[in-house]
């Protein structure tokens, strides 16, 4: 359980899901100290076990990461690195500081062939070098085991205080520009406030493995594009498109999975807590940012 004279130290600190983590903390009395890459590289080990030995957390939430998902085809080494061999290093310090770690991964870990949300225990099978890169990090945390590590993958993450496929097609909409967006893709929009949540929820139950944390629901990126725009009230030239059709106008960008809903059950089983709607959740992002995502 999570108290006032809890270290807790914040990775990634100026991040979409960082901000909402503080928001959670700041919401429960609870401090952190938030570190983010321009204060130490997390690439670098000396210098991570120099944090841990400065901060001497209790929980360490891990919301660092390389996210491009389309540049990381053309450097997967950065990715890796990034998503991979720092999170090693991560789970090293947090092993040798007796630390709980708390590391957020993805969807992109599975191949997306699936007919029903993955369960935790799914074979993984990334399709994408970003995918590769998230699951290098999960082998690399879940080798060093720290004391009562989380791996939490989410999924078509939005939120305030960042770049996210909500606040884009907003943006593009009330610019005029007509829209082709893809309805072939299954997956669940996860407002990052819910997550945030989520995250803290796990570690009060003092839960331990991997679990996946979601609004819930499903949908297409067409379909949450159109909810969008029914929340925010913008009239939007949208059409639907399909996946292959995207792909032959953008070569380079990545493949991404064609279903990667995530089955919750873990969470809900390790916490008693149920994730809300997604489009429950899109009303109260609306809310958050007064139209203006």
């Amino acid at each position: 359980m999570l108290g006032p004279d809890t270290p807790i130290l914040v990775l990634g600190g100026n991040g979409m899901l960082a901000y909402a983590l503080k928001r959670a903390l700041s919401r429960r009395r609870l401090t952190c100290t938030s570190v983010d890459r321009e204060d130490t590289d997390l690439t670098d080990r000396t210098a991570v076990d120099a944090l841990f030995d400065r901060v001497r957390p209790a929980v360490v939430f891990n919301c660092a990461a390389y996210t491009a998902v389309d540049k990381a085809e053309q450097e997967p080494a950065v990715a890796n690195m990034v998503n991979g061999e720092a999170v090693g290093n991560i789970a090293y310090a947090a092993k040798r500081s007796d630390a709980k770690l708390v590391h957020v991964s993805t969807d992109y870990v599975f191949d997306g062939t699936a007919t029903e949300p993955y369960k935790v225990d799914h074979p993984v099978g990334p399709v994408s070098a970003y995918g590769r890169s998230k699951l290098l990090g999960e082998q690399a945390l879940q080798k060093q085991s720290p004391p009562g590590w989380c791996i939490v993958r989410t999924a078509w993450l939005y939120g305030p205080n960042g770049p996210s496929f909500p606040k884009t097609m907003v943006t593009l909409a009330r610019k005029g520009v007509s829209l082709k967006v893809i309805n072939d893709q299954r997956g669940t929009p996860t407002f990052t406030y819910d997550l945030a949540e989520a995250l803290l929820n796990l570690v009060d139950a003092d839960a331990e493995g991997i679990f996946h944390a979601t609004n819930a629901g499903e949908t297409n990126w067409h379909d949450f594009a159109a909810a969008t725009f029914d929340v925010f009230n913008v009239e939007a030239d949208l059409t639907p498109t399909t996946a292959a059709e995207y792909a032959a106008d953008k070569p380079d960008a990545a493949h991404r999975p064609g279903y990667s809903v995530l089955d919750l059950s873990a969470y809900e089983s390790a916490t008693g807590k149920h994730m809300r709607p997604w489009r429950e959740a899109l009303q109260d992002f609306r809310d958050v940012t007064g139209g203006e995502p």
